[in-house]
C-alpha cells in the first residue's frame, strides 16, 4: 500500500473528511531527511492499511495547505483525526515514535 499523494486540491476530501485518522507527511524532493524517513512512511502505510490513512504532501507543489498549517520545517508529520490535528512530529524520527502515537490514537 503506497501512501496517498495529497495535494491542495484533494486535502479536504482525503484528509479533513476522512472517516479514519490520517498521518500526513509534509515533504519536498530536495529534503534529505524527508528522503530518509520515506521508507518508514511506506512501512506505516502497509502496516496500518485500513486503520490509518497515510499520505504525503509535497510542500513545493501544494504550498497553500502547508502554509495554512504553519509548516516551517520538513519533514513535518501531522496526525489528523476528524479534521483536527491531534499530534505533530517535526524532523527525522524513528518509526516507533510514530507507531506509538498511532497506537495510542487507535485505542
Amino acid at each position: 500500500m503506497e501512501p496517498l499523494v495529497i495535494t491542495d486540491a484533494n486535502f479536504k476530501s482525503e484528509v479533513l473528511e476522512s472517516q479514519i485518522p490520517v498521518l500526513i507527511d509534509f515533504w519536498a524532493t530536495w529534503c534529505g531527511p524527508c528522503k530518509a524517513i520515506a521508507p518508514t512512511i511506506h512501512e506505516i502505510a502497509e502496516e496500518y492499511n485500513g486503520k490509518i490513512k497515510v499520505g504525503k504532501l509535497d510542500i513545493d507543489s501544494s504550498s497553500e495547505t502547508a502554509a495554512s498549517y504553519g509548516i516551517m520545517s520538513i519533514p513535518t508529520i501531522l496526525i489528523i483525526n476528524n479534521g483536527i490535528v491531534v499530534d505533530q512530529v517535526v524532523g527525522l524520527v524513528k518509526k516507533n515514535v510514530l507507531t506509538e502515537k498511532l497506537d495510542n490514537l487507535l485505542k
